[in-house]
């Protein structure tokens, strides 16, 4: 991966996840309006961002493992782009996992009659 290209790469990590995230609070904000069903739509397109992200970010990490890496990294703020990559990935996948348990709390109260 050539210096020149890597800003877009993180950008693209940077943008899919932040959909994710973004897709999974709207799906806690439906199953709060009891919409589950557009609850769970949101959370599989918000799936669906966030593995095009992780995608990107394991082909990234194989690209810059392999025995004829050059580095990349030369600038300090190329490894802060790097670090808000891999924060707004890990925050969406914190998101989709409550996503998912917020949903499921909103289901078992809306089908015991307490919503």
């Amino acid at each position: 991966m050539q210096e020149m290209d890597i800003e877009s790469v993180l950008f693209e990590i940077i943008t899919e996840v932040g959909s994710a995230r973004s897709f999974y609070i709207e799906a806690i904000q439906a199953a709060r309006e009891k919409e589950i069903g557009k609850a769970k739509e949101l959370i599989r397109e918000g799936q669906a961002a966030f593995q095009k992200g992780h995608h990107i970010h394991a082909d990234l990490i194989r690209a810059v493992s392999g025995e004829d890496h050059v580095p990349v990294f030369q600038k300090d703020e190329r490894i802060m782009l790097l670090t808000h990559a891999e924060d707004q990935l890990m925050s969406a996948e914190a998101f989709g996992i409550l996503a998912e348990e917020f949903l499921a709390l909103y289901q078992a109260m809306s089908d015991k009659g307490v919503l």
